[in-house]
């Protein structure tokens, strides 16, 4: 007979716990068999899932014994057991299960000595903490593991095991990303752990600022000191956290970040991200900014790029009184008429927003001078008049009890001068409003020519084409200027080039201004984009442009020295080869409307800005411009000059105003020694394959032509909305979506967890909307603002990879979006709708502030 053993009262609980786990496991563990611990790998998970609470608690009672430390069978049954029982946790998701028994024995792991005893050899404690940490806290997202183990977690911080603490603060990182509230209670050790040289720990901070900002208040100055020690990705994060800390609108945190962000703003690496945070803090707080704004003037004409940002913080300071108004004026004026940024927008807004609070700066006439031409230079010249004109008379109004009666009396008479032509103006004006308004009815070509017709009529008195009424205007504030005096623009050197500013009707008669229409960017647009009228022929012109043609152009043209302009002799040689290739390449690659020469870190880099040439109603690019950055301004030179010669009846010369302005940019980008420009358009006068195949390769890369195309009917490059005028309608309408459905999502962005989560979007308005789940339905989350978007990207998955990617990401202001679609033929549809909405979205946002003005 078998005789059958059961736990009597007094036996211990280890011996119940051993009899409910499974065999092996309890041969294993309660003999300590290291020769039968790897079988544990040959039981399927669910066959032991019931036992694991239990095995456990037993390593806890094997871990904690004395002779642990110095036992090496029993550290090498455990490291067996703790490995198998954490993949058997995470194959079966049972780690709500678990969670308690895990948490305990990493508890009673602080109980021991974590120090490493040697270089990179951790303590026994050391690796069943590491091991452990990284089966609970991979669950970051469930909140009842994380309101167990952050509390223990946080104590790991300051046990003197550098790669733990590290580890530890990557999965404390992703901890705060969805559930800061557990963190926030242990602020105070997070910020000393930081303090201590755990940087790392930085990115958890803006989370739970929120919730607990006075532990991080208290060192902040301690914190902002670590700025200079600390690696590129912990800079931004200690950057986010002052974001976060002055939306709060605390001035003595304001006070406090200031100085530190002005110290930094020279590192390009950050100083766009301190800027974001400068202008939150003026939003509340500008007088604070007012005696740093010569360091950031300084910074603004170092970084061109900037200026937007500079605008808006000179436009804060401008509004707290007239005296601050004044002295914030003259540079947001100078960088309206500074051609190498593309902010004027958001410098005439700010401007007129300073000038409409404070009317008495520029009195009356601002309204005239906003409202009298689409130029930007010419409005900022008229505003630097106005402004020197106010300054002057304000330093008369000083002295005035200083002045001598006959200088009184011809002060008199200047004035009454002033009011008769002042008079005089304002009835011409009226004259020539009433003549626009009786004709608003007719076409805006014919009305343009009207206006020279007017003109005419008064050329005794005053031109009344556009840049004559501000010839008119600048007459008015500065009582300089002539009846026939041109309005005579800076005498610098160039180094932008608008394709606009030239015209097919100017050459051969270059130094001869051509006044029938001085809004030359109407007629020149047209000829760079429009085949059809590139060479416009004297009889096709109305009456009006003929006349004045013939009054100012002399009956017989100097041609070019023919004998001793080398470029003009080899372009006529070659004259009908460069119009046909010209036209060829223009239909595979586009040419800017603008381009400019900027100074980069190693060498110079091409600002190229690109319209739509027919500014539809629907336009994605009629007030903005695609901007493109180029490491190769040359190609792009080349191709501009071929273009500038297609558009003329005769051969260039050196002496034509597009030549010498393409020749300026040409030498900015040459080193010292090197050809000059004509040598180098007579050596090779058509650019290269490799150099037209890596220009294509680039705007491919930035997705050109996503939102544009050429189109044959009208010969020219127009954008995606006016190329597909019957999809404009329907992606207009309020509400529609232009493309809809399911995407992946990347959660985190460290390569050690690869997390995508399905979600449903939404591209419709000026929104990308996404909700929390696979469904349609699900609730929404935060959508993006299109508006905000810099730019959206590929993610190739081998450098040598040309084949579409699924994956693209999507960078906005403050964070980067990361997402894969099922296929690439759905990535690409993704991407060319996303790029058409954000493109519309700024060009809708051009819109509203040109309409505002």
């Amino acid at each position: 007979m078998t005789e059958t053993y059961g736990p009597g009262p007094a036996e211990s609980p280890l011996i119940i716990k051993l009899l409910i786990m499974h065999q092996l496991f309890r041969l294993v563990l309660g003999q300590k068999d290291l020769s039968r611990a790897g079988d544990l790998f040959s039981l399927d998970d669910s066959e032991i899932e019931d036992s694991l609470t239990e095995a456990l608690e037993q390593i806890k009672i094997i871990s904690s014994s004395l002779d642990y430390q110095t036992n090496n069978n029993d550290q090498a049954v455990v490291e067996i057991c703790i490995t198998r029982i954490t993949t058997a946790i995470r194959e079966t998701e049972s780690i709500e299960k678990h969670a308690e028994a895990l948490v305990g024995l990493w508890d009673s792991c602080l109980e021991h000595s974590l120090r490493p005893s040697g270089k990179d050899e951790d303590t026994p404690h050391a690796k069943i903490a590491s091991d452990i940490m990284s089966c609970i806290l991979q669950n970051y997202n469930r909140p009842p593991v994380m309101a167990l183990a952050i509390p223990i977690a946080v104590k790991f911080l300051h046990r003197s095991n550098k790669e733990l603490c590290r580890n530890m603060s990557n999965y404390l990182s992703l901890a705060a990303i969805t559930k800061a509230d557990l963190l926030a209670n242990h602020t105070d050790v997070i910020v000393k752990s930081i303090l201590q040289g755990n940087a790392m720990l930085l990115r958890v901070l803006p989370a739970v600022y929120e919730k607990q900002p006075q532990p991080i208040n208290r060192h902040l100055t301690e914190l902002l000191a670590l700025m200079s020690q600390l690696e590129q990705p912990e800079q931004y994060h200690l950057l986010r956290l002052l974001h976060v800390a002055v939306k709060r609108k605390q001035p003595e945190v304001a006070q406090k970040c200031i100085p530190f962000l002005i110290g930094h703003l020279k590192d390009s690496t950050h100083n766009d991200v301190i800027l974001n945070i400068l202008i939150e803090i003026a939003g509340y707080e500008p007088v604070a900014l007012n005696g740093f704004l010569p360091m950031l003037k300084e910074i603004g004409e170092r970084f061109p790029y900037l200026i937007g940002q500079m605008a808006r913080l000179y436009g804060a300071v401008g509004h707290v009184d007239e005296e601050r108004a004044r002295s914030c004026l003259p540079f947001l004026v100078s960088q309206l008429a500074n051609m190498e940024h593309s902010f004027h927008h958001i410098l005439l807004l700010e401007i007129k927003s300073i000038t409409d609070a404070f009317s008495s700066i520029l009195g009356p006439q601002s309204r005239d001078i906003f409202r009298m031409s689409n130029s930007f230079t010419t409005i900022a010249r008229l505003l630097t008049q106005q402004l020197e004109t106010a300054k002057a008379k304000s330093s008369r109004k000083k002295t005035s009890t200083e002045v001598e009666i006959p200088e009184k009396l011809e002060k008199i008479k200047l004035t009454l001068a002033e009011n008769e032509d002042h008079e005089k103006l304002q009835f011409k004006i009226q004259a020539f409003e009433d003549k626009i308004n009786a004709e608003s009815n007719t076409p805006s070509s014919i009305r343009r020519y009207s206006l020279g017709q007017f003109s005419k009529e008064e050329r005794k008195d005053i031109r009344f084409n556009r840049s004559k009424s501000l010839a008119l205007h600048t007459a008015l504030t500065k009582n300089e200027s002539s009846d026939d005096e041109e309005v005579v623009e800076s005498e610098d050197k160039p180094t932008s080039f608008f394709l606009s500013e030239t015209d097919p009707l100017r050459q051969g008669n270059d130094k001869l201004p051509f006044k029938t229409n001085s809004d030359r960017s109407q007629l020149g647009n047209s000829s760079v984009s429009h085949s059809s009228i590139m060479h416009t022929e004297s009889e096709n012109l109305p009456e009006t442009v003929k006349e004045n043609c013939q009054e100012e152009t002399p009956e017989t043209t100097a041609s070019p020295v023919e004998y001793q302009d080398k470029l003009y002799l080899h372009l006529k040689e070659n004259f009908s080869k460069v119009k046909a290739y010209a036209m060829e390449i223009g239909k595979k690659i586009p040419v800017p409307d603008q381009c400019t020469i900027e100074d980069s870190v190693r060498s110079c880099v091409a600002k190229l800005f690109f319209t739509c040439s027919l500014k539809g109603h629907y336009c994605l690019y009629s007030k903005s411009s695609f901007i493109l950055i180029s490491q190769e301004p040359q190609p792009w030179i080349q191709i501009m000059f071929l273009f500038q010669q297609s558009l003329f009846p005769e051969p260039l010369s050196i002496q034509s105003h597009s030549v010498q302005f393409l020749r300026a940019l040409w030498e900015k980008t040459q080193a010292e020694g090197a050809h000059s420009f004509e040598t180098a358009m007579m050596e090779s006068t058509f650019p290269q394959q490799k150099d037209l195949d890596q220009v294509q390769l680039h705007l491919e890369e930035v997705r050109f032509f996503d939102v544009f195309g050429f189109s044959e009917a009208a010969g020219a490059w127009q954008c995606f909305m006016c190329n597909n005028p019957e999809k404009a309608t329907v992606v207009n309408q309020d509400g529609q979506p232009l493309i809809e459905g399911k995407l992946k999502e990347k959660q985190v962005r460290w390569k050690f967890i690869k997390r995508w989560k399905t979600r449903y979007f939404t591209l419709a308005g000026n929104q990308l909307l996404f909700q929390k789940g696979k469904s349609k339905d699900d609730p929404d989350d935060s959508p993006i603002e299109l508006s905000k978007v810099q730019s959206v990207k590929v993610v190739a998955r081998k450098r040598r990879d040309r084949s579409l990617p699924r994956a693209f990401e999507i960078f906005t202001d403050n964070k980067t979006y990361v997402f894969k679609a099922k296929d690439e033929k759905n990535a690409e549809e993704w991407l060319q709708c996303i790029n058409v909405a954000v493109a519309q979205a700024k060009e809708r946002e051009s819109r509203e502030v040109t309409t505002y003005l």
